[in-house]
């Protein structure tokens, strides 16, 4: 080998490059594991969440110290910038794709236009988009032409306002029109996206990912680390559309919320069948004037009274002159709203008190809610609104003692704050973000210079994020969150204590292996392999890719497939020593293109091609599982030609020899003779009888596909003793109205719930509405005097409650239903045309995507019938996407293998009949075949044993894929082949 020193300084390089990016994730633990005693040793009782606090307290007091750690002079904050990536199922966190609302931004720019036809064709389009891939946009378009008529978008009732005059004429075209409007949609996302991105850059997560997808106008955000759920989706749906309102008192509305109360009683009395109606007609009468004038009462008092008759029975009211119009218990608040937007009820207020709007307080005390009567108008047009802010902080009050936001306003803004609050003395103003009060003070005197705050029950964090909200601006239109996932870190340092468990396993087993059966050229393979995980972690950290666990099961995988490029090296050695050439000749014979390499070439590039179809096509974990694959790929055709081939070249210097095998293996598939095409005719009644088999249950049984493809919500609870899955589906069908699916998951006390319940619904509210619905349903399976806040989880320690959560849309699992059915497609294509390529013929082009094919519907055949025998979960998902072309790559690399081998024969043995070639060529390669099929089965089921629940079923089809893969390779790509050129042959 040529440029041996070259090679030898490159890799030494490499190798130092890749330990000293290590070496950060390496400080990083030291000094979490220093937090972690800290917190642990000074939190009462092992509280989880003070634990955390305090070790995120340990943490900022050494953030930016520079040499605290002993590290140069590094902070920790640089040091953990550097580290190695880690994703949300092994850190815990949320990654969430958020859908900016096209629709609003439309309604935006027509500045609320009434027109029939632009309201009409806005609806439509909302309607239509629930069954289709096409953007919003495009199907507003295709409605409005449907029924415009003579109108057009440019019309001054749609888009021809003065805010888009000098863009849209009263003559430009809709087509025209359609192309400013799509400019207007994108620069209102990406607005959103630059928003977004100014609150998630403050929010104090480390390496946190937001990107645009593409033109669709989602948003992907990542927050590995990130615990408090509610807090990160408040932050990320928040629209931030601050305004100050003057309010109606608890006073000025007693007589519309007596006669309010009143109508409520009839239209309840109206809606309930009169024999089990025992309203009395006086009832609203009789349960309204104490209460008018009592104090507001607790959940346990009238508020939760079980005689829900009127108004009253939801609504506390106060009939005080204070802002505070009335209380309710959170739970009742829907009952409310309904009531008092009525339009029996609306219309009782009259005169000034017509623009009423009813708006609740933002946050809960023992979960009773107060609620406001705002003064808005014809326009629902605010006195001021947030745009005049220019800054905001988090402070304290004058006593110091609560947090607050302190905002600053422009010079338009302090002259319209001073003229309120002049106009307002001795009344009430009220600060609404996002159609919440914050607060509602008393105005004493009038303020000027520009300055005020939001006073409230706030956390110093409530206070910091709410800061940040309004300094970063308002959202030009509503977002929110079509697909998510939450992970608990309780549960992300098990799959990371599974995971450590798993690869320690298959690198014992691969390296004990490859010693039995190699002897001492198996060592130099060894070191080669460890040489090579060195570089993918490094390369990794480099890169700043994020590792998930299907990420490592992709570095595991790719372990025990890099195996096989030595295999084929040490196979082609192993020949020519046998052939009687010298050890240094059969080495370079070995790793010659005629040799090995060639072999080795085309079987990493057809996985190289499937891999990055993966990433092209796949999101999340499964780019982080490509990645890694292609990265592994790379590195170890490295190592194996050349790691392996500096050892070999040191070991067998000035006339040393080197045993390719030992004692016991010396003879291992040696002189095999099988007439494998002899058998083919077996082998496809087989796989036929199995195919068919696995068609009748795909068409009968069907497949358990995952909320990937169908849409709903997925959840991952751990209860503190064994509990029955039907018993639980029983309960919770209470509360969803409909049976949820609910598995066992890993252990007995832990479960698996899938629900459609309110998929359809949006906004951070419905989310809330379904988790409340599932802690009452599960609550008889809860430890008495557990909280909903416990139940919700989010903290390191959580033994309890909601470990992981995941959310899609029906719309976004459309998507990504087609983004997998064009992955598969997309590989299969690109590895037939690879292969004309190649063997510029196009039988083996047909061979290997034939074998492909039925490796693919015999994986389906087997989750379609094992998936409701099965102890752990087996759902078709983008994970299961992956593993399908995963094992697309793995029986495609043994394919190309073989067919090289088949190829070498032709060109050499020109006097051999094509059948004798073909045998020829798959005994000759049986040896390579079955020791990288056993290399890989015994690391992967090292993961499927030791791996974590979360990626059994994913393992499970890699499993089933290798074994078939193997056959297929064997009994059904070479056979079609060769019937394909025999029968080509016949015909001339």
């Amino acid at each position: 080998m040529q440029n041996k020193g070259l090679i030898r300084l490159f890799a030494i390089l490499f190798g130092l490059v890749s330990l000293y990016s290590l070496s950060f994730t390496f400080f990083a633990n030291k000094v979490e594991k220093e937090a972690l005693t800290y917190a642990t040793a000074n939190a009462k009782e092992n509280d989880g969440r003070e634990i955390a606090k305090l070790e995120k307290k340990y943490l900022d007091s050494v953030a930016n110290i520079p040499g605290v750690l002993g590290f140069g002079d590094f902070t920790y904050n640089d040091i953990k910038d550097k580290e190695i990536n880690l994703g949300l199922d092994l850190k815990g966190g949320i990654n969430a794709t958020l859908q900016v609302s096209v629709k609003d931004i439309l309604i935006g720019l027509s500045n609320d236009s009434k027109n029939p036809i632009f309201n009409q064709a806005l609806e439509a389009a909302t309607a239509a988009q629930k069954n289709s891939s096409s953007s919003y946009f495009e199907l507003f378009y295709q409605e409005f032409e449907k029924i415009a008529g003579d109108t057009k978008l440019s019309d001054p009732s749609i888009f021809g306002t003065k805010n888009l005059r000098e863009k849209i004429t009263f003559n430009t075209t809709n087509a025209e029109a359609k192309d400013i409007l799509a400019g207007e949609i994108d620069a209102s996302i990406s607005t959103a996206f630059q928003v977004l991105r100014s609150r998630i850059d403050k929010f104090g997560v480390t390496q946190p990912n937001i990107q645009r997808i593409g033109t669709s106008g989602r948003i992907l955000i990542e927050l590995p680390g990130a615990k408090d759920v509610e807090r990160v989706k408040k932050l990320l749906q928040s629209t931030a559309e601050l305004q100050f309102w003057e309010v109606y008192t608890g006073q000025e509305l007693v007589q519309f919320l007596v006669a309010a109360n009143q109508k409520v009683s009839e239209i309840i009395a109206a809606e309930t069948p009169k024999e089990k109606s025992e309203v009395k007609k006086d009832a609203s009468a009789d349960d309204s004037i104490d209460a008018l004038l009592g104090e507001a009462k607790t959940e346990n008092d009238s508020i939760s009274a079980n005689n829900k008759t009127s108004l009253f029975s939801f609504l506390q009211p106060t009939g005080q002159a204070s802002s505070v119009i009335g209380y309710a218990a959170v739970k009742d608040t829907a009952k409310v709203n309904e009531y008092l937007n009525n339009k029996q009820v609306r219309a009782l207020l009259t005169g000034e008190y017509k623009y009423a709007k009813f708006l609740w307080d933002a946050k809960a005390t023992n979960d009773v809610l107060p609620l406001y009567a705002i003064k808005s108008n014809r326009t629902d047009k605010a006195p001021i609104e947030g745009d005049v802010i220019s800054d905001a902080s988090q402070q304290f009050d004058q006593l110091g003692s609560h947090p607050e936001v302190s905002m600053t306003m422009n010079g338009n803004g302090s002259k319209l704050w001073a003229k309120m609050t002049a106009e307002n003395k001795g009344k009430f103003v009220a600060v609404v973000l996002d159609n919440y009060v914050y607060t509602a003070p008393r105005v004493n005197d009038a303020i000027t210079g520009g300055r005020t705050s939001i006073s409230g029950n706030f956390t110093i964090e409530e206070a910091t994020d709410l800061a940040n909200v309004l300094k970063a601006g308002k959202l030009p239109a509503a977002a929110h969150i079509i697909q998510s996932e939450v992970v608990g870190p309780s549960l992300g340092q098990e799959a990371i204590n599974a995971s450590l468990i798993s690869f320690a396993l298959a690198i014992v087993l691969v390296l004990g292996w490859m010693i039995l059966y190699y002897g001492k050229a198996g060592w130099f393979a060894d070191v080669a392999l460890l040489v090579n995980i060195l570089f993918i972690f490094g390369i990794l950290t480099s890169f700043g890719a994020v590792l998930t666990l299907p990420g490592i099961a992709g570095i595991i995988l790719t372990i025990g497939m890099s195996v096989d490029a030595n295999v084929i090296i040490f196979e082609s050695i192993k020949e020519n020593l046998r052939s009687g050439k010298g050890i240094t000749a059969a080495i370079d014979g070995g790793f010659s293109i005629k040799g090995a390499l060639s072999a080795i070439i085309d079987a990493n590039i057809t996985t190289l091609l499937t891999g990055g179809i993966l990433y092209v096509f796949g999101t999340g974990p499964i780019q982080g599982f490509a990645f890694t694959l292609i990265v592994g790929i790379l590195t170890s055709l490295f190592t194996a030609i050349f790691i392996t081939r500096l050892l070999l070249d040191a070991a067998t210097t000035k006339g040393k020899t080197l045993a390719f095998s030992t004692p016991t293996t010396k003879k291992w598939f040696t002189g095999i003779e099988i007439e494998f095409l002899q058998k083919r005719k077996k082998a496809y009644i087989l796989s036929a009888i199995i195919i068919l088999i696995g068609l009748g249950s795909l068409f009968t049984n069907g497949l358990n596909y995952g909320v990937d493809f169908v849409g709903g919500r997925t959840y991952t609870v751990r209860f503190d003793e064994t509990v029955k899955s039907n018993e639980v589906a029983a309960s919770l069908k209470e509360v969803f109205g409909s049976a949820p699916e609910v598995k066992t998951y890993g252990n007995n006390n832990q479960l698996k719930i899938t629900t459609k319940y309110l998929i359809d619904e949006e906004g951070a509210a419905t989310d809330t509405k379904v988790e409340t619905a599932l802690y009452n349903g599960l609550k008889p399976y809860l430890p008495e005097g557990t909280s909903m806040e416990d139940f919700k989880g989010g903290f390191t320690g959580q033994t309890i409650g909601i470990l992981s959560y995941a959310k899609v849309e029906p719309t976004i699992a459309d998507d990504i239903k087609e983004a997998a059915g064009w992955a598969i497609i997309g590989s299969l294509l690109g590895v037939f045309l690879y292969i004309l390529l190649r063997f510029k013929k196009w039988e083996y082009s047909l061979g290997a995507v034939a074998a492909v094919f039925h490796d693919v519907l015999v994986v389906l055949s087997v989750f379609s019938i094992t998936y409701k025998l099965m102890p752990f979960d087996m759902e078709i998902d983008q994970a299961f996407i992956a593993a399908i072309l995963t094992v697309v790559g793995y029986s495609l690399n043994d394919t190309v293998v073989i067919f090289d081998k088949i190829r070498e024969f032709t060109e050499t043995h020109t006097k051999w009949s094509m059948n004798d070639v073909v045998n020829k060529g798959l005994s000759s390669t049986l040896g390579r075949t079955i020791n990288t099929s056993i290399t890989t089965l015994v690391v992967l089921i090292a993961i499927f044993l030791f791996g974590g629940d979360s990626i059994k079923g994913f393992m499970f089809a890699l499993i089933i894929g290798v074994v078939v893969g193997t056959y297929s390779s064997l009994f059904i790509a070479s056979p079609i082949m060769y019937d394909a050129v025999n029968k080509k042959s016949s015909k001339k």
